[in-house]
């Protein structure tokens, strides 16, 4: 069977207004209703398909996933993609046109993951080490009863209607009291309270870039933070992958490109760990303030460190205003509560704040009262007492699994801090292969590709360890370990992949 002449009439416009996943996702879906394209039919790969239309192979995958949601085809791990049974497809669709009426929405092969990621589960068979998230054993919940039912703390009917868009009066007091004590200087006006610190970013990028607009990111880097700048049509500029920040590459793009913005997570950066030393904190804030060049710290981390306490944020040595300061209580205290905040010039937090009204008016305001009763009544240093020392003992567990189970085939420098150990594959194990294996045998994590820009082929891979106890850090890892020892010269060669990630 030549499926290459059924494929005949797939056309694609490029000036059409719908994305070229969908067109192509739409003309093979109406073959396959018709019965051009029969049950059982397996549709060529990524690679051929790309070729035979002259598109980018992401565009493929888009349209395969897409196909796949429909529950048009389904994908068999290492054969290949086939059409499904009309049953299950005839449950899948419906009479309302909805991805003809959707306007176009950017996609990447690795789009859901973030999704996929917070939807996690901590307490079923399978060993997590994907999710950046805090074990919800450790959420100290005394913290929200005295903050509702201490006897000191008056509930005020009007601190639960509407409230300012830039957030509750007496939590931005209290954060930026708390903030001048850690080093960096904040009136109110210089706060924003946001819905988590991802709406902050999601909200700068809103306010700054439009298509085209250069903007700089460390490689690799958070995965949230290229899908919104690629969602918002930016063109990334990426400063080269090492253990200090190249100051000379940088201030060369900022010479020829001029671009808007620079995102970096300079404290225990998500995947690597890496810390920006002192100096070349000093330094870039040096080159930005000649090149006017805004920056954006994104600053989940810094609190969570577990040896010597870290430089101080790029936000306290800012000479020039140019530093947009993203915080998060998430990765601190309690992620449901989605609170974070901005701290920058009053210009910033009011164009911030008109692009949040737009959003959600304001941010959930019994989140802001506990969080505000924290900071006033100072439980903060305690609990971050607690969790340091506990995710200490869990680094150093994970640390130590791996060397004792995987030290033959993977490699990592100890973090200082955060949340994540970033290991190299040594050669000739794939990475993608690996996680297929591991997700078969109850264990998960990220693949380094998720977080290059494009999905750039990458030898790593990043392990969470403060989500699980010490029990089944060691567990996954030596589920891990078995599976090397089964053969690494049988998880060489990577299987052909939907982009549909294994978490």
């Amino acid at each position: 069977m030549d499926i290459t002449k059924m494929l005949s009439g797939v056309r694609i416009d490029p000036k059409a207004s719908a994305p070229m996943y969908l067109q192509i996702a739409n003309s093979l879906a109406a073959k396959i209703k018709e019965c051009t394209l029969p049950v059982g039919t397996k549709l060529l790969p990524e690679r051929e398909l790309a070729c035979l239309l002259e598109v980018s192979r992401t565009t493929i995958i888009n349209a395969y996933r897409l196909l796949e949601e429909r529950g048009l085809v389904s994908t068999r791990i290492g054969s290949g993609t086939y059409v499904a049974e009309l049953a299950a497809a005839d449950q899948q669709t419906s009479d309302m046109p909805w991805e003809q009426l959707f306007s176009p929405q950017y996609k990447s092969p690795l789009s859901s993951l973030l999704r996929s990621l917070v939807a996690a589960p901590t307490a079923d068979e399978t060993i997590s080490l994907a999710a950046g998230m805090p074990d919800p054993s450790l959420y100290d919940l005394t913290i929200i009863e005295k903050a509702l039912c201490n006897g000191n703390q008056t509930l005020e009917p009007a601190d639960f209607g509407y409230i300012p868009i830039e957030g509750y009066a007496p939590l931005r007091r209290s954060l930026a009291a708390w903030q001048t004590s850690q080093g960096i200087y904040a009136a109110p006006d210089n706060i924003l309270i946001v819905s988590g610190s991802q709406q902050g970013l999601y909200l700068i990028v809103k306010a700054f870039v439009e298509p085209r607009d250069y903007v700089i990111v460390e490689s690799p880097t958070y995965l949230g933070a290229i899908q919104v700048l690629e969602a918002a049509g930016a063109r990334i500029l990426c400063l080269p992958q090492s253990n200090s920040l190249d100051l000379e590459v940088l201030e060369d793009y900022l010479i020829r490109y001029r671009p808007k913005l620079l995102y970096t997570i300079p404290t225990f950066q998500n995947p690597t760990g890496r810390v920006i030393p002192l100096r070349q904190r000093q330094e870039l804030i040096r080159l930005a303030a000649r090149y006017r060049l805004a920056i954006v710290e994104d600053d989940p981390y810094s609190q969570l460190y577990y040896g010597q306490q870290p430089p101080p944020a790029l936000k306290s040595l800012d000479t020039y205003g140019g530093v947009i300061y993203l915080g998060t209580f998430s990765k601190m205290l309690f992620p449901g509560l989605r609170t974070g905040w901005v701290t920058a010039a009053p210009q910033v937090i009011n164009r911030l704040a008109q692009e949040k009204q737009y959003v959600d008016l304001h941010s959930n305001n019994l989140s802001q009262k506990i969080l505000h009763v924290c900071l006033e009544q100072n439980y903060l240093p305690g609990h971050l007492s607690f969790v340091r020392r506990e995710y200490k003992r869990r680094r150093d567990t994970l640390a130590g699994a791996i060397r004792q189970y995987c030290g033959t085939h993977l490699d990592f420098e100890l973090p200082e801090g955060g949340f994540y150990l970033w290991c190299n594959v040594r050669p000739p194990v794939s990475p993608a292969e690996l996680l297929r294996r591991c997700a078969a045998a109850g264990v998960t994590f990220v693949p380094g590709e998720a977080f290059y820009l494009n999905n750039a082929e990458s030898r790593q891979i990043r392990l969470c360890f403060a989500t699980h106890g010490e029990d089944r850090l060691n567990e996954g890892i030596r589920r891990m370990g078995k599976i090397f020892t089964s053969g690494a010269a049988n998880i060489s060669t990577p299987a052909k992949t939907s982009g549909r990630p294994l978490i």
